[in-house]
């Protein structure tokens, strides 16, 4: 009997690794904290991602190179040092705040100075969670409770009601509609539509139950975060309706601005226990769990921390040049999330085409066979201007045969033309002896003209602008009738290889549509395909 447990048992990890191998990015994390531990947060600047702030447990750290060195902008006093978020203020960079544990602290010359602009009335209103900087007021959240200053943090007014008197754990906004404010706290999210004049709970929060995963509680948690299910709140930049929230039960979704609520797919999640959202530019949303960091693509959750050396991660941020930054417990980690999908994407290409010609390979023939090659027009170009050195030859002939005869002195005058012709002109005398006079004479000439202006331009240039135009236009249509045909045919080997044996229509539909395919590559490119594909495959 324990032996076919013990084989169940290696079965279901074999399967589970399986899974969890074919469903995950390969993402590689470089640690960039340079042995800076226990960070809560990280806030990178929108114009320099060589720029990047991080929150550890006592001290804000900058660096200005990347992650590559760090130095310490502000620590932090009192019993309660911990760094829980920083942010920019919209309207001036250089304007940063940072969340702590013994209050708010403000800097307006990107971090060289430092003031505290909040302290509580307790150690609860002391510890400060997060903030929201929007153009017409401030919202600190406390563990004590929500505060709004309306003049840059000069003075502070607590919220009446619950969110007066609740851990704050969260709050979202959208810059582009400053007056919808969205609050996650312990007793569940609180959303006011008119700049924190009003507020309706729009999400009841409900306690664990007794034995619902109580072990599995993080030990830093206080009792009234144990008995919540609410851990953090996300709203879609690019659509304001669209709200996120991160519970213990899992990832709830909003298309209302939270009117409804529905249960997000957890299909990938190892863990329902959700602890942070983060919802990029895109819309790409990313979640953290008890299991790692996971990102919801093909309608299902996907594993990006495989390789991540840390334990518990605390916060997740991007930068605009695709990176994901999360700030652990073992320090900042950073993964270029542009470069893992297109490595996960090339790889399946490449296994199916790695028997096939390269895509430049066969656009080449193509362009050959057409005789549409960029060096024809090189070519015409040359000869049109080497053609404005050869002169333009012209030559000409003439012969004069003129005769004058005088028959007497008091004769008549007679004139002969070229063709012998005796011409009499009446009325016409003269006196003298008798003369006669004949021309025969023979005149040739050549004559070399250049054009030296059509060294810099000429008709025949306009006349191969015109035809390079066209060749172009016919290059480019080739070029895109070939690409198309080639990762068709691709797409249809893949259908056909996860097609069963059992599918005898469909995979002869598939192996009919794969023959057409080729033979209208073969068709633009000479047969060359089909000759590649026989090369490769005797080789």
């Amino acid at each position: 009997m324990k032996k076919y447990v013990v084989v169940l048992v290696v079965v279901v990890l074999f399967i589970s690794v399986l899974v969890v191998s074919v469903f995950s990015n390969d993402v590689v994390w470089d640690d960039i904290g340079r042995g800076n531990l226990a960070l809560r947060t990280v806030l990178i600047s929108p114009d320099n991602p060589q720029v990047i702030y991080i929150g550890s447990s006592n001290a804000v750290l900058k660096s200005q190179d990347a992650g590559v060195s760090w130095r310490n902008i502000l620590s932090v006093r009192g019993q309660n040092k911990a760094v829980n978020f920083l942010s920019f203020d919209p309207g001036d960079k250089n304007s940063i705040y940072a969340a702590t544990g013994n209050g708010l602290f403000y800097s307006s010359d990107c971090g060289r100075s430092w003031s505290r602009i909040f302290k509580g009335k307790n150690s609860l209103e002391d510890e400060c969670a997060t903030l929201a900087v929007l153009p017409d007021a401030m919202y600190l959240g406390t563990k004590g409770g929500l505060f709004t200053s309306k003049d840059k943090g000069r003075s502070w007014h607590k919220e009446s009601a619950k969110l007066g008197n609740t851990n704050i754990l969260a709050i979202a906004y959208n810059l582009k509609e400053p007056n919808y404010i969205y609050v996650a706290c312990t007793d569940g999210v609180f959303k006011s539509k008119d700049n924190g004049q009003s507020w309706e709970r729009i999400f009841i929060t409900y306690p664990v139950e007794n034995g619902n995963n109580e072990e599995e509680m993080a030990e830093d948690q206080d009792e009234e975060e144990r008995s919540s299910i609410t851990r953090y709140i996300s709203i879609d930049p690019n659509n304001s309706n669209y709200l996120y929230l991160a519970t213990t039960r899992g990832v709830y979704r909003s298309l209302d601005r939270g009117q409804t609520w529905n249960a997000f797919s957890d299909d990938g999640l190892l863990s329902k226990e959700a602890q942070f959202l983060l919802v990029s530019k895109e819309s790409q949303l990313y979640a953290v769990t008890k299991s790692g960091i996971f990102e919801y693509t093909g309608e299902r959750w996907q594993e990006l921390s495989l390789r991540l050396a840390a334990d518990k991660v605390n916060f997740l941020a991007l930068d605009n040049r695709d990176n994901l930054y999360a700030a652990t417990s073992k320090g900042l980690f950073k993964a270029n999330l542009s470069y893992a999908a297109a490595e996960q994407e090339a790889d399946t290409i490449s296994l199916y085409s790695r028997d096939e010609p390269g895509i430049n390979d066969v656009q080449q023939a193509a362009i050959k066979y057409a005789e549409v090659e960029p060096e024809k027009i090189m070519r015409w170009r040359k000869q049109a201007a080497k053609r404005a050195w050869l002169p333009k030859i012209t030559m000409d002939m003439d012969r004069d045969m003129d005769r004058t005869v005088s028959n007497s002195i008091w004769g008549t005058y007679s004139s002969y033309n070229t063709n012998g012709n005796v011409v009499t002109a009446p009325g016409r005398y003269y006196v003298g002896p008798d003369d006669e006079t004949n021309y025969n004479n023979k005149n040739w000439g050549v004559s070399l003209t250049w054009e030296l202006g059509d060294l810099i331009w000429s008709d025949d240039q306009t006349n191969i602008d015109v035809r390079s135009r066209l060749m172009v236009e016919l290059r480019d249509d080739i070029l895109d009738e070939v690409t198309k045909l080639y990762f068709e045919r691709l797409r249809v080997k893949m259908e056909l290889d996860n097609l069963s044996i059992e599918d005898i229509k469909k995979r002869f539909e598939r192996e009919l549509k794969m023959r057409e395919l080729t033979a209208m590559l073969d068709a633009l490119t000479g047969g060359y395909f089909s000759q590649q594909l026989k090369l490769k495959t005797n080789s």
